[in-house]
């Protein structure tokens, strides 16, 4: 350790050593924070770190933070949005998140602090949501190390629960920094746009001059800040980002003005400059506006189709079951959780036993026994039977969406547009710098004095913008209008995915059927009341079709806590109550013994091992069927897989096409092997199901759609929650996903044509840097209005 007054910097953080050094490992540190954090990473073989960027590290507060308050458990409690032995998880806001670099490391985390099981982090909020080990680490651990490595959260315990955030409003800042320069430049220019000879005018034009200078400052040093940080650091990185040209553009024009003032060469084009910055913040504000348009956070808006069965207390002292949106659910309120379903508020226990699965939040796919009284985390699964639970705290939609998208897509599921765009983005860049500096050989052998012009116009009036806005804003839009239509898609690859399907397979009871109209006939040995009350019970507490078919359907009965429940996907359910057990499912799963059934679909019953009689099931089907079948037979290969036995397969074919393969006797298993062979065959297919039976089947598929009745079965397996009474629309949904395809080709092609044109203009010398820097947002701005006014227009054509 010494001290020096060299500039050598700092291998960690990049600062100079002024005052410090520390050698270790022949590497220079400003601080011992900057070596701890590399014998850190370095212990964790995690030094690949420091070849995403030079210097990529941050520098450690000279302050030392105490945590002793994370060792409290009611703000330890308040302060994490999950805490079910044993894991933990903490969203923490990190102003600290700069680059790639940043991101690398923190999504790191588990390789350097033991305990810690997976880190990711959301760089525009910049926020990192850790899940963790309590039996290994601990909050109070996390933090504290996150803050050793430079990485200190922004932790406000006061406004924790505030719902409420300020927006971030320094773009309008920085855009009004601009317009007011722009003005004011333009006003003191327009005695050199008409060379007024005025003796006065000829005796204040230096001060104008200087004036204008003034009024560019705040515009390259504010307005223009961040495309000189982004290319910066992209440059840092070894990138060549879209900024690096827009950087340079306006550095050339800053110098450039500068020095004919200097020189008194002329009056510089410092209206240029700040026209320039001018409008390519209102491109940047524009965007940033229909962004938020089209992010709609899918919380309490009712983007997201979550309704629960709301339980009613009416004056009789009668409980009424209510589906209710989730969205209306409060604080104190009773709801039913029934056999699979996902807990979507915060809640206590108060009659059931509770099995609940948290594999959606913690990856922990043991479920956890919970008894009355006991608090219950949204986000987990009950797997034994219904329960019924008193509402704690509703939580925002926003955290059931995640638990959607946070699923492991697909592989198939990559965005080929997205790759087109990286590609192109990444060599855009360094085309349009050989473009400027053969413009400016060619014209220095023409004429030197329009070297200027044209460099700078060739600079300004390149965009990559519109190209890489194309995707995102045609399939947010269409993601939009399809929430509209009750068809709700997870991502827009997903939307992507849906646009290239060609095989379509459907389950039949649940997807085809609807419980609506149905009717069931009891055969067989009358049930004692016991025995009716446990059937009541248990296809009350199961999601299964046929079950809630039936639940509707039967005489009302007392309601009870079942001792054991155990529902079988595919086969059937065994419950339990007293001295009496019931089977009831498929005739196999029931044991019946009765030859020559009807090849019917069934509820098969057994009690205490004696088989007593079966439901028969007549389906009635959805409407509009045929004509939706019809259309979707044009253009792709329809299968029907049902776990049923065959016996609808006569009234199947009253209303589907001749060339449908129909399957039967099908279990999850057998469903999920079909959709993987169709697909080694080349096949892009869409699952439609019921999202319960058919959970493996749509992960499986390329595009998995589950179809939901009033009361909605959420499932992250689906890509696409579609409204049943959308389903005939289903042809629609799929010939608009195919047009919202061609539509960003057709963006593809306006802003490659919007460069060439402006690039042959630009070469040529006859397009000014102030027409260059107008059109330059103009042209993203015309991407935005294009796919915005196209989709509005087919998504009503087609879909209406």
């Amino acid at each position: 350790m010494s001290k020096f007054n060299s500039m050598t910097s700092c291998y960690h953080c990049g600062d100079s050593c002024k005052e410090l050094r520390i050698r270790f490992k022949d590497k220079d540190f400003c601080c011992n924070g900057c070596k701890t954090v590399y014998e850190i990473l370095e212990a964790s073989d995690l030094c690949y770190f420091y070849d995403l960027e030079a210097h990529p590290g941050t520098t450690k507060s000279s302050v030392q933070q105490h945590y002793e308050y994370l060792d409290n458990p009611e703000i330890i409690e308040s302060l994490i949005s999950f805490g079910e032995p044993p894991y933990e998880i903490v969203s923490l806001l990190i102003p600290n998140i700069h680059c790639s670099s940043c991101i690398w490391v923190l999504e790191n985390l588990s390789k350097i602090v033991p305990g810690v099981v997976q880190s990711s982090v959301n760089f525009p909020k910049k926020t990192i949501q850790i899940r963790y080990d309590t039996s290994t680490t601990s909050l109070k651990k996390v933090v504290i190390l996150l803050d050793k490595i430079g990485y200190t959260p922004n932790i406000n315990y006061a406004q924790k629960n505030k719902k409420t955030t300020s927006n971030n409003h320094s773009l309008t800042y920085k855009l009004g920094v601009a317009g007011f320069a722009f003005g004011n430049v333009m006003f003191l220019s327009f005695p050199e746009y008409f060379d007024v000879n005025e003796f006065w005018l000829e005796q204040f034009k230096p001060l104008f001059r200087w004036l204008m200078f003034a009024f560019a400052l705040p515009v390259i040093f504010y307005s223009a800040q961040e495309y000189f940080t982004s290319a910066f650091k992209g440059l840092k990185s070894k990138q060549l980002n879209i900024d690096v040209p827009i950087a340079l553009g306006i550095s050339v024009l800053f110098i450039r003005s500068t020095l004919d003032i200097i020189f008194d060469w002329g009056s510089g084009f410092f209206d240029s400059l700040t026209g320039l910055v001018f409008f390519l913040l209102i491109g940047k504000f524009f965007q940033q506006r229909t962004y938020q348009y089209l992010s709609f956070e899918r919380d309490y808006k009712s983007y997201f189709p979550i309704a629960v069965t709301k339980l009613i207390t009416l004056k009789s002292g009668e409980i009424k079951e209510q589906g209710t949106a989730i969205q209306h659910i409060k604080k104190g309120d009773k709801i039913l959780i029934r056999n699979n379903e996902i807990i979507p508020v915060d809640a206590i226990l108060l009659k059931g036993t509770a099995h609940i699965n948290y594999s959606f939040v913690t990856g922990e796919a043991t479920p956890i026994i919970k008894t009355k009284g006991d608090f219950l985390y949204a986000g987990g699964k009950q797997q034994a039977g219904a329960i019924e639970v008193k509402v704690k705290k509703a939580v925002a939609q926003s955290y059931l969406t995640q638990l959607w998208s946070d699923t492991i897509p697909n592989a198939t599921n990559s965005s080929s547009f997205k790759t087109l765009t990286d590609q192109i983005s990444k060599s855009f860049t360094i085309t349009i710098i050989s473009i400027a500096v053969v413009s400016a050989l060619v014209w220095w052998y023409i004429n030197p004095a329009h070297i200027f012009n044209v460099v700078t116009a060739v600079l300004i009036v390149a965009c990559p913008c519109a190209i890489a806005l194309a995707a995102p804003f045609t399939y947010g839009n269409l993601l939009r209008i399809f929430g509209k239509e009750k068809c709700y898609i997870k991502n827009s690859q997903a939307l992507e995915q849906l646009s290239q399907i060609d095989a379509l397979v459907f389950d039949k009871t649940g997807t085809l059927t609807t419980n609506a109209k149905s009717v069931f006939t009891y055969y067989g040995h009358p049930l004692t009341v016991q025995e009716h009350t446990l059937l009541y019970n248990s296809v009350r507490a199961s999601n299964h079709p046929l079950s809630q078919a039936l639940y509707n359907e039967l005489k009302r009965q007392e309601i009870t806590t079942l001792d054991s429940y155990d529902e079988q996907i595919g086969h059937g359910i065994r419950a339990a109550k007293d001295t009496t057990v019931l089977h009831l499912g498929s005739a196999q799963f029931a044991g019946s013994t009765v030859k020559n059934l009807p090849i019917q679909t069934a509820i098969h019953i057994n009690s205490n091992d004696q088989y007593k009689g079966h439901y028969v099931y007549t389906a009635s089907y959805r409407n509009g069927l045929s004509n939706l079948f019809s259309n979707l037979d044009r253009h792709h290969k329809l299968y029907i897989l049902s776990g049923d036995n065959p016996g609808e397969k006569d009234n199947l074919y009253t209303f589907l096409p001749d060339s449908t393969q129909m399957h039967f006797n099908q279990k999850p298993d057998d469903k999920l092997q079909f959709i993987s062979d169709l697909q080694q065959n080349g096949a892009k297919v869409m699952m439609i199901g019921d999202g319960l039976n058919d959970a493996g089947a749509l992960a499986q598929s390329n595009v998995g759609v589950a179809i939901t009745e009033d009361i909605n079965v959420f499932t992250p397996a689906s890509d696409i929650i579609l409204s049943a009474a959308k389903l005939s629309k289903l042809d629609l949904i799929l010939k608009l996903a195919k047009k919202g395809r061609r539509l960003i080709y057709w963006c593809f092609a306006i802003s490659l044509l919007y460069n060439i044109v402006g690039l042959s203009f630009a070469v040529t010398g006859v397009l000014s840097p102030l027409v260059a820097a107008i059109l330059m947002p103009l042209s993203s701005i015309t991407i935005v209005v294009f796919t915005t006014l196209t989709t509005q227009y087919y998504g009503q054509k087609i879909l209406r």
